[in-house]
């Protein structure tokens, strides 16, 4: 079964994880708590660095066990979430074997990530938030798993100009939306983090700022379009998720 840990637990058992789970969590940590202070995404390395964040692995990605995996570990996690720290946020990293790192595209990698996000939620046994939108194309949409709200991110190893959404391995971030309740563009805090990460990106991406990518509380945004975010300007016209269920439903028909 996959496990929940805290950082403490990882570490306390680190010598007895598989080699790529001490590798995977090794890089994340060096890559979050770099030693310059230049990693953008502030909450995420103050959550780290207060031991706010919760950790989990999952098998191969092409897997249906690697959904099965994430489902567990988000059904454990919901529960606690609010209890882990300001910065919460469910940290998922995929094993990822060679064939799968050195012979997929960006494109590939963002196939990849809905089909695994629309698996997992169809494991989802509870009822979906009457407050959030069903319809991706409705700002009030979010990811929904156990009836908590999240906003997901991904990070794969192919990305290259977009350095924020690189990572050696497939890795997936659930931040509960509670979490932006005191850092959304409606509060001054959430407006001076949003520069303060924008002004981080500018200097740790080769390319500007995804389009797309928008500030929880802003009109007209769409949290979808920035779960996955290639190197290039592009984004797809209509939800994945949504096209991927309709599919499913048309086929159980």
């Amino acid at each position: 079964m996959a496990e929940l840990y805290s950082a403490d637990e990882i570490n306390a058992l680190f010598k007895d994880l598989p080699e790529w789970q001490q590798d995977a969590y090794s890089k994340f940590a060096n890559m979050i708590a770099d030693e310059g202070n230049t990693y953008p995404c502030v909450p995420g390395r103050m959550g780290f660095l207060s031991g706010h964040l919760r950790y989990g692995f999952a098998s191969d990605p092409r897997t249906h066990a690697s959904a099965e995996d994430m489902a567990k570990l988000l059904n454990q996690y919901g529960p606690v979430s609010r209890d882990t720290g300001h910065y919460a946020s469910l940290v998922v990293i995929c094993e990822t074997p060679d064939d799968l790192r050195n012979n997929t595209t960006v494109e590939q990698y963002q196939s990849l990530f809905w089909e695994m996000l629309n698996q997992v939620s169809s494991l989802d046994t509870a009822t979906w938030p009457e407050h959030i939108s069903t319809d991706p194309h409705e700002t009030t949409w979010e990811f929904c798993f156990g009836g908590e709200p999240y906003f997901c991110f991904c990070a794969t190893p192919a990305h290259e100009l977009r350095a924020s959404r690189h990572f050696p391995y497939l890795m997936f971030a659930f931040q509960p939306r509670w979490v932006f309740e005191s850092i959304n563009d409606n509060t001054p805090l959430g407006r001076k983090m949003k520069t303060l990460i924008r002004k981080r990106l500018a200097a740790y991406d080769a390319v500007p700022a995804h389009p797309s990518l928008m500030w929880y509380g802003q009109q007209d945004n769409l949290e979808w379009k920035q779960y996955f975010l290639p190197d290039n300007e592009q984004s797809p016209s209509k939800c994945p998720f949504i096209s991927m269920k309709q599919a499913i439903s048309k086929l159980t028909k």
